[in-house]
């Protein structure tokens, strides 16, 4: 890879776990709309449901995700009370004969409920949804907060994947990023989880971090890959201080430059294909029999707030403070405040403060740059069969594109638009190719690679 091409297609460009992407909701869309929304979901639809905890015991510098430290349970526990209240009013208004097929706790740090709570929090979303059989239950969990007695609550409610950040073993990293979390803590949860019969862990990495080399980051790479998990999801570190104040607390001038990112990149992701993983889009692997594996072997993959994911249920519902859900009608955000959306969850049992109601020609290009995404590339005869009236225009787009790019980074046919060997680092800034909003001056973005 030279690095005129780094240079020239690693600028600032959205992640696409949504399209449009979340800059773009606005009020327009609200609690009424919402409503609606839900009702309209019924027999023969699944659902999945994502459940925010947004509080950490720790706060991480490298961290985006909406949290907020401390160290006494009283405020998680007045959270819960509102969130009790979002679950039963949601759960009111879904339509009948739509079943809950999978859940997913985020945060934050869901595994600092105590071990009652995260019992009666499935407690709660059993009594207001309707569950289907063989539910997908994972878990994002620090290892830093968990012993025994949370370890037998979530093989209680029935977890079937447990995530665990890693980010990094090198202790000058983890201490510059402050989380401090060794290799035999992590071993010792990958223990206990398969223990209580656990068929899925999959670990987090970051590459791109503060005084991380190419050789610290390998090592790394075999510490987890001598632990044997089922996925493993390589992250580029997004240094987005204008968006999350903490991760000013980041030295910028110990973060590696583009090309040292993409050496690190590299060379880790090769390290996971000689361990016998399976690549998945630009930044996950897993072993082949895994269920995410088979997905994309079967161009079923799919991409959400969460990444990759074999998950096809048509909507996602989102529950707590700045959870995000997805509809077939659109996108919908609760409010990001804690104690606001506290204050409107216990008063209207609803939190939804923007989305985005989609248009043909947003579900034409969503479906356009997901399957770039997942795929690097996209057909066009699936494309003309599920739009009709607007697909010309997206396929004259890519032959645009195509014929004006003389870095051999995509190739287009009669067939289809695809990217080469030499163009799938560089997926997200294809993608943007295709992105109707990004021209607007709304958002800012981390690197692409």
């Amino acid at each position: 890879m030279t690095n005129a091409l780094l240079a020239k297609y690693s600028g600032a460009v959205p992640r696409y776990t949504s399209y449009p992407t979340a800059p773009h909701f606005h009020d327009g869309v609200d609690c009424g709309k919402y409503a609606q929304w839900l009702g309209e979901l019924g027999e023969g639809q699944d659902i999945s449901l994502y459940l925010h905890i947004p509080y950490c015991d720790r706060l991480c510098w490298f961290c985006a995700c909406h949290t907020k430290h401390t160290l006494k349970y009283e405020p998680i526990a007045a959270y819960l009370v509102s969130l009790y209240r979002e679950i039963e009013t949601v759960g009111a208004l879904v339509g009948k004969g739509a079943k809950v097929s999978a859940v997913h706790f985020g945060g934050g740090s869901p595994t600092l409920l105590n071990p009652d709570d995260l019992v009666e929090v499935m407690a709660r979303l059993r009594s207001a949804f309707d569950f289907g059989d063989d539910i997908e239950i994972s878990v994002e969990m620090d290892p830093n907060d968990l012993d025994e007695p949370r370890y037998d609550a979530l093989a209680a409610i029935g977890m079937t994947r447990a995530s665990l950040g890693v980010q990094d073993f090198d202790p000058k990293v983890q201490e510059t990023i402050n989380r401090i979390q060794t290799f035999r803590q992590t071993a010792g949860v990958v223990e206990a989880v398969r223990k209580r019969g656990v068929h899925s862990v999959n670990c987090d990495i970051l590459y791109g971090l503060p005084y991380q080399t190419v050789e610290t980051l390998e090592k790394t790479v075999r510490d987890i890959v001598s632990l044997d998990p089922d996925r493993i999801a390589l992250f580029g570190y997004a240094h987005v201080p204008w968006m999350k104040k903490h991760q000013q607390m980041i030295p910028v001038e110990a973060l590696p430059d583009v090309d040292a990112r993409y050496q690190q990149m590299s060379s880790a992701a090769e390290m996971l294909l000689q361990a016998g993983y399976q690549a998945i889009g630009i930044d996950h692997f897993a072993k082949p029999d895994d269920a995410l594996a088979v997905a994309e072997r079967e161009g079923r993959l799919r991409r959400n707030f969460q990444g990759y994911t074999d998950d096809a249920a048509s909507a996602l519902i989102g529950l707590g403070a700045s959870s995000i859900g997805f509809l077939p009608q659109g996108y919908v955000q609760n409010m990001p405040a804690t104690g606001e959306y506290q204050r409107m969850a216990m008063r209207d049992g609803l939190t939804i403060v923007r989305g985005i109601e989609l248009s043909e020609d947003d579900r034409l290009r969503a479906y356009v740059i997901e399957r770039v995404m997942c795929d690097f590339g996209f057909a066009f005869a699936p494309l003309r069969e599920a739009f009709p009236q607007l697909a010309d225009t997206v396929i004259k787009e890519a032959r645009i594109f195509a014929a004006g790019n003389d870095d051999g980074i995509c190739l287009v046919d009669r067939d289809g638009f695809r990217l080469t060997d030499a163009g799938k680092p560089f997926v997200r800034t294809v993608a943007a190719a295709f992105d109707s909003y990004l021209g607007n001056g709304k958002g800012r973005h981390s690197i692409a690679v």
